[in-house]
């Protein structure tokens, strides 16, 4: 290593951990030689993007030469609204991925600690580390959070709390009575943050939302994407709904400009497109009601999910089964980055892909 970059960069950056996200399309057919690839790896929406949104974005092509409103004010007004909060609580950023490094650079300082499920979203474990803080690390239990076992690693040093729900990549949510007892338990000086991306997709008779949680107490953050049901996902924008207090700490790391118009404009349209949500629900229960039997008459085992994929046990290198899946063009998740060494993540795709994708599956566990 370059002698300036040893002494001159912070360690930090040394000791993180690379994200690892799927594999594009292009990619494996350029490196494969081959054309027709779907990519069931990164839980997109496999219908694309609300159709309002798209119309939202070509109506404001004129427009692109014109800096974005830095305020989101039109967004913003627009969430609150739905959700019922003042629009001064609500955080906008370039994809939940920023807002997890924009909290992370507003409340952690070195050899704090940080409360993490293992495994569970990676970037949660990259911004806590980029800031010198200590991760703890918390396995999962039946593949669910611990919460039980979260509390009681819980310390005078403990700054924030990672809650992912539904959980990726096991795909489970809290149980109600637990994250009842846990949410009474924990201390309030501990900011807990409820990540919701897959929210859209849990069994809304099941699923607790820490919006119930931000209306009683003022230490909860909920993080919410446009990526994942509203199919947004390469323009790149998320939110997060607080206390007016947390969100005013946190703008005040925020870059100027940091979400960008066409983003601005498509989530706002998506927000009213319940036509395109509802088919997207209805694609992924049909969808997940057809792997799931599959992977039974396969003698496979897999981890119910509450989210838009699945966690399933292979039973063989999940490093191999990636590979020769892509040769059969079909792109999935090998986990063995989360520990699982013989487990996939699949999309639930169309009925098209998950047939396509059940038929490779079959030709390569066959060897």
């Amino acid at each position: 290593m370059d002698d300036f970059i040893k002494n001159k960069a912070r360690r930090e950056i040394f000791e993180l951990k690379e994200y690892v996200p799927g594999k594009p399309v292009e990619e494996v057919e350029r490196e494969l030689g081959i054309s027709g690839v779907i990519k069931m790896a990164s839980n997109e929406n496999p219908l694309g993007a609300s159709p309002m949104a798209v119309e939202a974005i070509k109506a404001n092509l004129d427009r692109v030469h014109y800096y974005p409103d830095s305020n989101c004010y039109y967004l913003k007004e627009k969430i609150a609204a739905s959700f019922g909060i003042d629009a001064a609580s609500i955080l906008i950023g370039n994809g939940s991925d920023e807002l997890l490094r924009l909290i992370a650079e507003t409340f952690l300082n070195r050899d704090d600690e940080v409360i993490i499920a293992d495994p569970t979203f990676s970037e949660y474990e990259f911004t806590v580390s980029v800031m010198g803080a200590k991760c703890i690390m918390v396995q999962l239990k039946d593949y669910s959070h611990d919460l039980n076992a979260i509390l009681k690693a819980v310390s005078e040093k403990t700054k924030i709390i990672y809650l992912c729900n539904p959980n990726n990549p096991s795909g489970t949510i809290f149980e109600q009575a637990a994250i009842e007892a846990f949410m009474q338990k924990v201390p309030r000086d501990i900011l807990i943050i409820f990540d919701e991306a897959y929210g859209e997709y849990a069994d809304k008779e099941k699923f607790v939302s820490g919006l119930k949680y931000l209306k009683q107490k003022s230490n909860v953050i909920i993080l919410k994407t446009f990526s994942k049901i509203y199919g947004l996902a390469s323009l790149r924008i998320g939110y997060g709904l607080t206390s007016p207090e947390i969100a005013s700490a946190v703008k005040r790391v925020f870059e100027p400009f940091n979400v960008n118009m066409m983003a601005q404009v498509a989530a706002l349209a998506a927000l009213d497109d319940a036509l395109h949500v509802q088919k997207s629900l209805q694609v992924n229960s049909r969808g997940k009601e057809y792997l799931y039997a599959a992977f039974t008459a396969m003698g496979l085992d897999y981890v119910p999910t509450q989210s838009n994929f699945i966690l399933v046990d292979t039973g063989r290198d999940c490093r191999e089964v990636f590979e020769s899946m892509q040769q059969n063009g079909v792109i999935i998740r090998p986990c063995d980055s989360f520990g699982y060494k013989n487990h996939i993540r699949v999309t639930i795709g169309t009925d098209d892909q998950n047939q396509r994708f059940i038929a490779a599956l079959k030709t390569v566990l066959k060897g």
